[in-house]
């Protein structure tokens, strides 16, 4: 694998030259389809194929799999042009293996709305362990806030991700509610009646697990979160359910602050089975330029958590977007624009603008000039920095990532991750 940043001069038909491989893999792997010209700067994943195959008569992806002693989905993963069609003819090439062999296997979870481009969650989910579909609220008296969810999850199925149904304090008119959440925690009766509620629901639409997010907890309310937890983990447990937590960043057991207190990280790590640390939103909408996730951020987090959870249990959190700011940034005022990682690119490109790469915070920037003449600046995800980051799930043993969210394309992180990490798998093929 290699990783070139774009000089000027580079096209892909020079690169494809340079390192012997074909253009379209190179458009494929990085999403570069209607992307006007690369740019300086820009970060290109290339893959070099160790093992190709050619299809012949009668052939088909279960034949060639066993042929060498690997996977449907993983021929997927490879030969990403397949996930839409798999449908094989005589003469098509099939990448077998990439050089370099994966580090090792890892869980791989990706968060989605209901509202997700199918186009762009079939093309996630053959990399995906689990499949976290957001997500069902509660009514005051017990009843879940339904949604439309059905379609995603036999998707889900159709390539071997488990459907994960999330609960948290969202309401009827799409708001979160710290009041209804803390009448959850200190009321057993509501509790069960909303955990009977989600038991039939996960039985009747073929859910597998369960994933608690349940953010700004009132530090008043962490003792009865507590107890919630262990009652809704026994509960999912003996009906056969695995349960996840989603956690604030915290750096250490003192860190104070509404989002963080009641987030007790050895705590919740003894309760749940698995725990997503949502290391992202240092640049946020409401805050001044920066990276979503720089990498020293993200790695104090990961130090102090794996102190207090086992690392077998810990999923880090990776973003998938970034922001446009309009500057200069003024608090209070400026709000960023939340955009997709190859969106990112391809306003660089139409800006004519290169594409700078900050090594503190291991993060791609770029600033330029909008058309009605105020300069803006963006901070997205690279391959780089996505690298960076699952540097970061090897050094420290952690069962894998998990992604907020899916709902926009990037190409180049799901060939990196098929190329670094074997995604398990923990559903068979229909």
């Amino acid at each position: 694998m290699i990783i070139h940043v774009v000089e000027s001069g580079d096209s892909i038909w020079s690169l494809a030259i340079r390192y012997g491989v074909s253009e379209q893999r190179i458009i494929m792997d990085n999403g570069l389809a209607g992307q006007p010209y690369l740019v300086v700067g820009q970060a290109l994943i290339i893959l070099i194929p160790q093992t190709v195959h050619i299809v012949g008569a009668g052939e088909t992806l279960y034949s060639i799999a066993n042929l060498y002693g690997t996977t449907v989905m993983a021929l997927l993963q490879k030969n990403p042009e397949l996930i839409f069609n798999r449908q094989l003819a005589p003469g098509q090439q099939l990448t077998i293996r990439f050089e370099g062999e994966p580090v090792r296997e890892i869980a791989v979870n990706g968060y989605a709305y209901t509202y997700i481009d199918r186009n762009i969650l079939q093309r996630c989910l053959p990399y995906l362990t689990d499949f976290t579909i957001f997500g069902y609220g509660f009514t005051e008296e017990g009843e879940l806030i339904p949604i439309d969810d059905q379609q995603l999850i036999n998707m889900s199925y159709e390539y071997a991700a488990a459907p994960i149904l999330l609960l948290s304090s969202i309401t009827e008119d799409g708001t979160f509610s710290g009041s209804r959440a803390s009448k959850l925690f200190h009321d057993t009766q509501l509790q069960n009646t909303v955990i009977n509620n989600l038991l039939a629901v996960m039985k009747e639409k073929g859910y597998l697990g369960l994933d608690v997010d349940f953010e700004y907890v009132r530090q008043e309310d962490a003792d009865a979160f507590l107890q919630f937890l262990k009652n809704i983990t026994q509960q999912m447990h003996e009906n056969g359910y695995r349960v996840n937590v989603d956690l604030a960043p915290k750096t250490s057991s003192e860190q104070k602050g509404l989002l963080y207190e009641a987030h007790k990280y050895a705590e919740i790590g003894a309760i749940a089975d698995t725990v997503l640390l949502m290391t992202y939103e240092w640049g946020y909408t409401y805050g001044p330029p920066m990276a979503v996730a720089p990498l020293p951020n993200v790695r104090q987090v990961v130090a102090y958590a794996v102190t207090q959870i086992p690392t077998e249990k810990i999923m880090l959190g990776i973003p998938n977007y970034g922001y446009d700011w309009k500057l200069p940034f003024q608090r209070g005022v400026t709000r960023a624009t939340t955009i997709g990682n190859e969106q990112a690119i391809r306003i660089a490109a139409g800006n004519n603008v290169p594409i700078q790469f900050d090594e503190t915070a291991q993060s791609p920037f770029f600033e330029y000039w909008a058309e009605d003449r105020t300069q803006h600046v963006v901070w997205f995800e690279d391959v780089r920095s996505i690298q960076g980051k699952f540097n970061l799930i090897t050094e420290f043993g952690l069962r894998g990532g998990g992604y907020w969210n899916l709902m926009r394309p990037f190409s180049q992180n799901w060939a990196l991750l098929s190329q670094m990490f074997n995604v398990k798998k923990v559903v068979s093929l229909p």
